[in-house]
């Protein structure tokens, strides 16, 4: 089997090499390319899920729907619809990028740091969750209201990296609750393949 591997980035966000992702996470992770992906079923409520217990990076910490890191070449959208299958076999049945360049580094209690330059999407789902055990501890369904007014208040404990993309979120909502979308070419260089 081939290791999986992440790309890694520098502080303007062009690809700079790739590394193998199970050697990547350490007290000194460098900056790599990563996503993140807040699902909504039909009702608009938001899947919340809780990290596996013993994943290597902020175990059994509840966070946003998944995340995950695109392979060197593979289109970022493609590689999103990938994860949500992998991690919660779902399939998707829209996306949109919502915060294009967010950025965080944050240090687990057990000293392993996350460093990552890492896109924002939202999606829809309409198939029923059946989440991977190696990586999903428990899940539950929320409204958005709900969760973005307890996390913003301080109400309700989440990884560090859900909690600043809730206030980002937040900000960029309308009257109406909703998000306008990006475009791809608000990507950072190194997640549009097209132009390395």
């Amino acid at each position: 089997m081939t290791a999986e591997l992440v790309i890694l980035v520098d502080e303007a966000g062009r690809a700079i090499g790739s590394a193998p992702k199970a050697t990547v996470h350490h007290a000194h992770t460098p900056l790599h390319l990563a996503f993140s992906c807040y699902v909504f079923d039909r009702a608009g409520r938001l899947l919340l899920t809780q990290r596996a217990h013993d994943k290597p990076t902020f175990p059994g910490v509840w966070t946003n729907s998944f995340c995950g890191h695109p392979s060197p070449g593979e289109d970022i959208f493609e590689a999103v619809e990938r994860r949500a299958g992998q991690e919660l076999g779902l399939t998707l049945a829209t996306l949109d990028l919502v915060l294009p360049s967010f950025r965080y580094e944050a240090t687990g209690a057990n000293g392993v740091r996350e460093n990552e330059l890492c896109p924002v999407f939202t999606a829809t789902a309409t198939s029923a969750v059946a989440p991977d055990a190696s990586e999903v501890a428990a899940s539950q369904w929320i409204t958005w209201p709900l969760f973005r007014d307890e996390v913003l208040a301080g109400e309700r404990d989440v990884s560090v990296w859900c909690a600043a993309q809730v206030a980002e979120l937040a900000a960029r909502e309308a009257v109406d609750g909703r998000l306008t979308p990006c475009t791809r070419a608000e990507l950072p260089e190194a997640a549009r393949p097209e132009v390395q």
